[in-house]
C-alpha cells in the first residue's frame, strides 16, 4: 500500500544459479534501456566466454557481445561482436532468450539497464583470442560454471545450460 504503482515497476533479475526474483524499479528515469546481442557458442560441451575489460562487468566472464549498430539485425550484431571480441567465426542460429541485466549503484539504485538478447551461434572456425574489450577469451566446460569455478556475469550459467540443450535439440550434438 505504501508503493505508488504508477511510479514503480517490477524487473526480474537472474542470478548465477538461474534463480529469479522481483525487485522494484523506478519508472521515472528517462534513460533508455540498452539491448545487447550476446553470441552463445557451444562446442564439445564447452561454452565460449570472454572476461570483460570494461564496466559494468569488468573482470567478470560473460558471453561475447556488445552494441547493436543502427539498422543491424540482432543475429548479425551477435556474430560481428563475436568475431571482434574473440576472432571466432560462427553462423547465427535462433534468438533463444532475453535476460535483464541491472547494473546497480552502491545504494542499489539502477545505474544502467541492459536487455541481453541471446543468439545461439554455431562455431565455424577460429580459436578464441581476446580482442576489442575482452581481457581473455576461451572455451569453458559448462560443468565448471555449475561449480562456480569462474566468476561470471548474472545469468551466464542459466543461459549456457539453455544453449547446450537447444544445440543438442537442433544439431543433435552440443556444438
Amino acid at each position: 500500500m505504501g508503493d505508488d504503482l504508477s511510479e514503480k515497476a517490477v524487473a526480474f533479475e537472474v542470478g548465477e544459479r538461474g534463480f529469479s526474483h522481483a525487485s522494484p524499479v523506478s519508472t521515472q528515469c528517462k534513460q533508455a534501456v540498452k539491448a545487447t546481442p550476446p553470441a552463445v557458442v557451444i562446442r564439445d560441451g564447452s561454452v565460449l566466454l570472454v572476461r570483460r575489460a570494461n564496466p559494468p562487468d569488468a573482470g567478470l566472464w560473460g558471453f561475447p557481445g556488445g552494441k547493436i549498430e543502427f539498422g543491424e539485425p540482432l543475429a548479425a550484431a551477435a556474430v560481428r561482436e563475436l568475431f571482434e571480441e574473440t576472432g571466432v567465426r560462427a553462423d547465427a542460429g535462433p534468438i533463444f532468450t532475453a535476460v535483464d541485466a541491472l547494473d546497480r549503484n552502491s545504494d542499489v539504485s539502477v545505474r544502467e539497464h541492459y536487455v541481453l538478447v541471446a543468439a545461439l551461434c554455431r562455431w565455424r572456425e577460429g580459436e578464441p583470442i581476446a580482442g576489442d574489450d575482452a581481457l581473455e577469451a576461451g572455451w569453458h566446460d559448462i560443468t565448471s560454471l555449475d561449480n562456480n569455478l569462474l566468476v561470471t556475469s548474472f545469468g551466464v550459467t542459466a543461459v549456457a545450460r539453455q544453449a547446450r540443450a537447444l544445440a543438442a535439440e537442433l544439431y543433435g550434438t552440443e556444438d
